[in-house]
């Protein structure tokens, strides 16, 4: 008998995806901010442990993994890539309400109103 130990996360695609809606949205406010790049980065806040904090960028920061959509740049910190990887960005309008959401296979939880995630313990930060 041969006992192996599952690990879910090597499952994951090592990439992070976009739908057209979130690119449209994105390549629309990278022009209203004059910026070059999204940099999508990780705060330990919110009432679940971290956040999403996304920032307009002009060039690639140290350190970080790129993504491109076209002719839109997405970058990732490495150090934050365990939290993010196979992450599907998405901008969804409901009523007169439209923002960015994230469909993130690592989150074990999130907070109503999306803006927070939880892991599960020993997930990699």
């Amino acid at each position: 008998m041969d006992a192996r130990i599952y690990d879910p996360a090597a499952d994951l695609p090592d990439t992070l995806s976009m739908t057209p809606a979130a690119r449209a949205h994105v390549r629309r406010q990278l022009v209203r901010e004059g910026a070059e790049a999204l940099l999508l980065d990780i705060t330990q806040s919110g009432c679940n442990g971290y956040m999403y904090d996304l920032k307009f960028v002009q060039q690639q920061p140290g350190g970080a993994r790129a993504f491109t959509f076209g002719e839109l740049r997405v970058f990732v910190a490495d150090a934050h890539w365990g939290l993010v990887r196979g992450t599907e960005i998405d901008y969804v309008t409901s009523g007169l309400n439209s923002a960015l959401t994230f469909k993130n296979p690592n989150a074990s939880g999130e907070c109503g109103c999306g803006e927070s995630f939880s892991v599960d313990a020993g997930a990699p930060p």
